[in-house]
This record gives structure tokens, sequence and C-alpha cells, in this order.
């Protein structure tokens, strides 16, 4: 980031942002230091999806939707906020085209921390005697369009005692020019592919700054490649999207790192624990969010109707009701995508998504994911396991006949190669490690079940709904009391109630 890559105010190309990640960052896996991500088995195919992104961004067919202007140029859509809900439906469409490049299957693709670049660019007051710095890391990241990912959580050493000593992030020291840090941070997706980490504060240790990946003293510990799983033991035809698609994790580790007070965004100041409701960051990240899983739905009905029409499931009727259902789900993401993008509430001269409509869609995502599983499998079966082992299979002489008598499709001409493609695609969404592992960052993409229906009481409470919802059914209530109807257009059933009558009878 440091290096001088000219163009200021130009988004970075697919070539310039691979030469950034040569940066001298501090990323270990498999109990070695990377010298350069973009060129690691680990990384290299995820790097270069990403790079597709960028060079989208340059693309004279698709820059309108993508970019909007800056003061020195363009950047993309979503890194400014937007001043009218035809500028918020602008950006979530300009989500949709980035992530029809990866099919949905990049949540923390570069625009998801434009949720935050936004809010740092329309909300500086927020952060009170550090809003010129907001204002200044706004301006930074739409000069080349940088790469922002974040850290906000402290590792779960004991969920349910004190602040571990020497675990959670803390400053251990200051001065004129800056605080040192020191600990940890969790989970930090995308880190090694970002330029940038917002690191968020909580009550312990009362800080937010901005840190660039190759800081001095700031490590990336990886989990897992499924990338470079998928290269070892398989190739692209086995595991398509493990092979690209694999925004690693990482643990961020802080062994003294200096964050110079530029680069801080508050400190040992009166904010709100949760800062991205008040920075109207969630309300934002639910419009990307939910834009980008319903491009991943309609990535998944494509390949589940082409996996039926294969197998020939497709002419059942009980089958074609399960993918009847996927489809609604598809719609339903779309409209809730739509909703949010039109939904408006003022927002520092602009508009962000109206929260009630916003936090909704974290909820049914939750809600969704499980069952969209279980509408695949259930049509599918055995299908995901009646596979050969791997492409090489298909080149040996000896057993390609018995594959293409065994394996082909149902479906008319479909070669057993072609039939495996497709479910091999749909395994790797589904049942490896990487599938698993999506599906568990679809269900805490936006925080745990528990904050996400939080998020949806506290909204209705703060707006006044939940008091005008409980006002409405009062209002119904008041129609009627213990002698019957108190308004004067409904009639009272004394001339035909046996109780009533019974009551007036009785001595």
């Amino acid at each position: 980031m440091d290096k001088d890559l000219s163009k200021a105010g130009i988004p970075l190309t697919g070539e310039e942002y691979l030469e950034s990640l040569n940066d001298g960052r501090e990323v270990w896996i498999y109990g070695e230091r990377v010298s350069n991500v973009a060129e690691h088995p680990a990384f290299r195919n995820t790097a270069r999806m990403v790079a597709r992104l960028y060079n989208a961004l340059h693309d004279p067919l698709r820059k309108a939707c993508l970019t909007s202007p800056t003061e020195g140029g363009y950047t993309h859509r979503f890194y400014l906020p937007a001043k009218t809900v035809e500028e918020q439906i602008a950006q979530r469409d300009a989500i949709a085209d980035w992530q029809r490049s990866v099919y949905g299957w990049m949540g923390r693709s570069p625009d998801y921390c434009g949720a935050i670049v936004g809010a740092l660019g329309a909300n500086g007051p927020f952060y009170q005697r550090f809003k010129e710095n907001a204002r200044n890391w706004h301006a930074k990241a739409c000069e080349r369009t940088w790469y922002f990912t974040f850290g906000i959580q402290n590792p779960p050493i004991d969920k349910g005692g004190p602040e571990t000593s020497g675990v959670h992030l803390r400053v251990v020291k200051e001065n004129d020019a800056g605080v040192y840090v020191d600990g940890a941070k969790v989970v930090c997706t995308s880190g090694v592919f970002s330029h940038y980490v917002y690191i968020s504060h909580d009550v312990a240790e009362p800080i937010n700054f901005i840190v660039p990946v190759n800081a001095p003293g700031l490590k990336l510990l990886c989990r897992v490649s499924n990338e470079y799983r998928a290269g070892v033991l398989g190739s692209p035809f086995d595991y398509p999207l493990s092979s690209r698609f694999d925004e690693n994790d990482s643990i961020l580790v802080f062994d003294n790192v200096f964050i110079p007070w530029e680069n801080v965004l508050s400190y040992k100041m009166d904010l709100p624990l949760d800062e991205s409701y008040s920075d109207r960051f969630i309300e934002r990240n639910e419009l990307h969010g939910i834009t980008r899983f319903a491009v991943k739905m309609d990535f998944l009905v494509g390949l589940f109707a082409r996996a039926l029409s294969i197998t020939g499931a497709s002419r059942v009727q009980g089958v074609q009701a399960l993918i009847g259902e996927m489809i609604a789900w598809r719609n339903i993401f779309w409209a809730q995508s739509d909703a949010i993008a039109r939904s408006a509430t003022p927002w520092h001269g602009g508009v962000a998504p109206d929260p009630n409509v916003a936090f909704a869609g974290s909820v049914l995502q939750q809600t969704a994911i499980p069952r969209i599983r279980s509408l695949i499998e259930q049509a599918i079966g055995s299908g995901f396991i009646y596979v050969n082992s791997h492409t090489s299979d298909f080149k040996t002489p000896e057993i390609r006949g018995y594959l293409e008598k065994y394996l082909r499709g149902t479906e008319g001409g479909t070669r057993a190669h072609e039939r495996v493609k497709v479910m091999k695609a749909l395994w790797d969404a589904l049942g490896t490690e990487f599938g698993g592992r999506h599906e568990l960052f679809e269900i805490s993409y936006h925080g745990n079940n528990i904050s996400t229906r939080l998020r949806n009481l506290q909204a209705a409470f703060d707006t006044g709904n939940l008091q005008r919802f409980a006002d409405f059914a009062q209002s119904a209530m008041d129609e009627y009391d213990l002698d019957g109807w108190t308004v004067p257009d409904l009639i009272n059933p004394d001339d035909i109630s046996i109780l009533n009558a019974a009551d007036k009878t009785s001595p």
C-alpha cells in the first residue's frame, strides 16, 4: 500500500491489485510464512478472482453500473454514501453486478466494507475528536478503491468469564505519535487479500483504528486453505468453488503494533459499544449481504435445476415442488434486496436503509439456509456420492468406458463427465469443507441468532414502530368491553345470545 502505484483517484486494475499484495505482509499457513500471497497455491486463484472484480471497474460496458465519480476520479458506488433513494438503488445494482463476477460466493469482496467506508465519509462527527481522521480515511479508501476488511471479535477464550489478560487487544503504550497495541482479533475473513483492516473496540479497550495489513508486528495466522486442498487432492473439475472462492479466515495477532494517531477513529471516548448501529454500518451491510446472497441463489437454483434435469428427477412432481420452493426462496431474497434498497431514512444529508426493513433480512437468511440445503439434499440424495474420484479417471482408458456407461445422465446425450461435473459443483457448494464453511458463514453473516433478532426489536423500539403496533392492537380492543361493542356501527348480540338471556333471568 505504501508503493507509488500512481493513478490516484482511479481504482486499481487487476494486475495492480495482485502486485499490491506483495508488500511484506506477515501471513502464516502450514507452519510457513508466505512470501507472496498472489503466487502462493493456498491463495493465488482467490486473489485472481478479486483481480477480476477490480478489472470490472475498468470495463467500459460495466463502469457506469459499478462506479461513481469522486473529486479525483471514480470509485465503486458503495464506497460513497447515498444521497437519494435512487443512488441507493444504484448501489444495490452495483453490488449485484460485481457479485455476478464471482457467482455470489465472495461475501467479503472489497465493496462489503464499503458499508464502513461510506459511513466514515457521511458520519465523521460520530467519531468526535477523530472526525477528520474518519473523513480522511474515506477519501483515502476511494483513491484506489482499496480493499478493507475488519476484525471486531476477541478470541473466545472464555465467553462466560472476565477478559483474559494478554489475549484481548489492548493499548500497551502511547506517545505523541500514536499508540502501540498488543493482543488478537478474530475472525478476519479475507484479511490476506485485503489492504487495510478496520478494528472495532470493546468495553475493555475502547479504541477503533485502521491498520495496514503489512504493518510491522501484525501477523495473520490462517486456517486451512480449501483452495490448496483442492489443488493437492483434486482439480478445478473436482472442486470448482473451493479452488477459487476460498476467502481465507485468519487470526489477527498484534505484537506491539504501532498505530499513528491519524489512523485512530476513537480512543477513550464515550461511543456506543455497538458503534456500527449508530453509524449505520449494519443497515448498509444488510443491503450488501442480502443482495450478494440473492445472486448466490440465482447460481444455486440454476445448478440445482441442471442437476435435476440430468438425473431425470425433474419429471417427478414431488421433486418439482422442491425446486419450486427453492425458486420461491430466491424470489423472496431478491424482493428483500429491493425492499432494502428502496427503503430510506435520512442520514447526514443523504439516506441509509430503514433498519426495520434491513434487519429483517438477517433473520430471513438464518431461517432459510438450513431449508435450502435440505431441499437440495432431498432431491439429489445419493447422486452426490454416485460420482468417480477424480478427473484423471476420465483420462484412463481402462475405466473410461465403464464411467461413460454407468455415470451418464438420464437427459438425452448427457455424457458421464458432464453429469459428474454438475454433481461435483453442487457438492462443493454444500458438502465439502468449503461448502460447510460457507453454510456457517451465511448463518453467522449478520451476527448470531440472538443479536439479529434483538436488532429487529431495537429498531422497532427506536423508530416507534413497536409502540405503533401496540397502539394498533389496542385500537381493535378498544371497540369492545365487558358489555359488548363500544362503537356505534356494530350491533350487540343481545337479541340472540343464550348466555345473555340466561344471565338476565337468573335470580
